[in-house]
């Protein structure tokens, strides 16, 4: 059962930065080093100092970008920069936003979550992690001692009753703002009352909580906790870490699973190789796994393909695309294919066999379109896009032999693989917008 409690966070103090705008910044693996740039450009106290610390001449293990990120979070708290919350509070979040053209608000709260390693407990990882990442952000924590942003997690709650409880209590107060570098706007109203952070915590207690994103945060939560733990048993005769200290917790935004404004945008492909140049090839190598339809023909035909693909809501379903007579196919599944995908990823359950980037890339990529010696072996890495204009943009640049539309994998999905205790595929989710780093800090001391 996930212990969901207040904390005082720490803030900025718009008197000393002014608009939270200008200090907000996305989580540390979406920014690239001109973001980073201009992020560090945009205010001497932008948060992307203690996320992503730039690397510079002469670093060593004394002084490096985790030495600077934790000396900046240091003197900014002695400044007044960032403020400490005067009483525990729970931090109502709203994300306002457009994707193509449609206006969405992803309505959650954050708040401390006690960890659970993933597989002891009612806390489920989707995703696979990497020891590099891992690694990075634990030395940043153990030189801040703070979560500097959010774990994104979902929970059931079909009535969304813990959601409209913390709106009830926030309604009529003005919210904190900031508007991000895509025009994301991100709303927040701390609650103090402890009648309602008692209720949530009540009604939150039996929902099992999925990771949306975050998985190397969360990983490095629980070993930082360990090293914590260790070090006080060290200190206190063996005695346990307190079941209170902070280093038990991590920060977690929490959002219903039936929030209409959870947005799952697919993840296209865009594939160098297999460079299949005709459909009448591709139709030839998917054979009996897939039944084919060849009708659109450009990039320009993306919209008209991928509407399809939507309108029949089956992972099953592939859009493919070869450049040699631009040429767009669908491709569905047949038994005959499940069948195959069942053989070729015997060691999966069948809600991982049945997600159409599995089949995608296990039955499709590397299977059927790979030449007779390389079957089995996995082709470049493709390029990832989200919109359909990106792929559009993408096969108009003449770079690409082969693209591929695929379903997102849905918040149903992703509950059915990771009760399992499996993981999805790699770049199987993509939840827009990210959630912004800047508006609460998580002390862990």
């Amino acid at each position: 059962m996930p212990t969901v409690a207040p904390f005082r966070g720490l803030r900025y103090d718009p008197k000393h930065v002014g608009a939270l705008s200008q200090v907000i910044a996305p989580p540390y693996d979406v920014i690239d080093g001109t973001l980073q740039n201009e992020l560090y450009e945009r205010h001497p106290a932008n948060v992307v100092r203690l996320e992503l610390n730039r690397e510079e001449p002469g670093d060593d293990a004394r002084g490096n970008r985790y030495t600077r990120a934790a000396k900046f979070l240091r003197e900014w708290r002695e400044q007044g920069v960032v403020m400490q919350e005067p009483a525990a509070a729970l931090y109502v979040y709203h994300q306002h936003f457009e994707v193509e053209g449609a206006s969405h608000v992803r309505r959650g709260f954050m708040a401390r979550v006690r960890l659970e390693r993933f597989g002891s407990g009612s806390i489920h990882p989707h995703e696979e992690t990497m020891s590099g990442p891992k690694q990075d952000r634990l030395l940043l924590t153990r030189a801040c001692r703070a979560n500097l942003s959010q774990v994104f997690g979902l929970y059931p709650d079909d009535a969304g009753e813990v959601q409209s409880l913390l709106d009830a209590s926030v309604a009529g107060q003005p919210p904190v703002e900031a508007v991000d570098h895509l025009g994301v706007t991100s709303r927040l109203w701390p609650v103090t009352d402890e009648g309602v952070a008692a209720k949530v915590s009540g009604l939150m207690g039996p929902k099992p909580v999925f990771i949306a994103d975050g998985h190397h945060r969360y990983e490095t939560a629980c070993n930082y906790r360990d090293e914590v733990a260790a070090a006080w048993a060290a200190e206190h005769g063996g005695a346990p870490l307190p079941a209170d200290h902070p280093a038990n917790f991590v920060l977690m935004m929490l959002v219903g699973m039936d929030d209409p404004g959870l947005l799952v945008l697919p993840t296209h492909r865009l594939c160098v190789e297999p460079v299949i140049p005709l459909a009448s090839e591709l139709v030839r190598r998917l054979g009996d796994s897939f039944t084919t339809r060849t009708s659109w023909r450009g990039p320009q035909a993306a919209d008209a393909v991928w509407s399809n693909i939507e309108l029949e809501g089956d992972q099953g379903v592939l859009g493919l695309y070869t450049s040699g007579d631009q040429a767009w196919t669908l491709a569905r599944i047949t038994p005959a294919g499940r069948a195959r995908m069942e053989a070729l990823a015997s060691e999966h359950g069948p809600a991982w066999r049945r997600l159409g980037v599995a089949i995608l890339h296990r039955l499709v990529l590397d299977e059927l379109l790979r030449p007779g010696e390389a079957a089995g072996s996995p082709p470049p890495t493709p390029t990832y896009v989200h919109l359909i204009r990106e792929v559009r943009e993408g096969l108009a640049t003449g770079r690409y032999g082969m693209a591929a539309l695929v379903m997102p994998a849905s918040v149903g999905d992703i509950r059915a693989v990771s009760q399992t205790g499996e993981r999805m595929p790699a770049k199987s989710t993509y939840f827009y917008p990210k959630l912004a780093s800047g508006l609460v800090f998580n002390p862990l001391e």
